[in-house]
């Protein structure tokens, strides 16, 4: 192999080893469990259209589906 060769597989192994120990470090995260809010903000954000009355009417159905007693489906796995 010439230098610019050994130069490059060291620079490889490198970043390989960098990408390794990121993936460490986030694997390690927590996952914030999903509620009643999140579901809410996500519904309501496919609410907006220039309609007002079935804006409101989205928002009203949103509010039924991700209320106190409806199940919020948990999606994080």
């Amino acid at each position: 192999m010439r230098h610019t060769d050994r130069d490059l597989m060291t620079t490889m192994k490198k970043i390989l080893v960098a990408v390794f120990i990121v993936s460490m470090i986030a694997s390690h995260f927590e996952n914030v469990a999903s509620d009643a809010s999140d579901c809410l903000d996500a519904c309501t954000t496919g609410c907006v259209q220039r309609n007002t009355r079935l804006m409101q009417r989205c928002e009203i159905k949103c509010g039924i589906r991700c209320g106190p007693n409806s199940e919020v489906e948990d999606h994080t796995g």
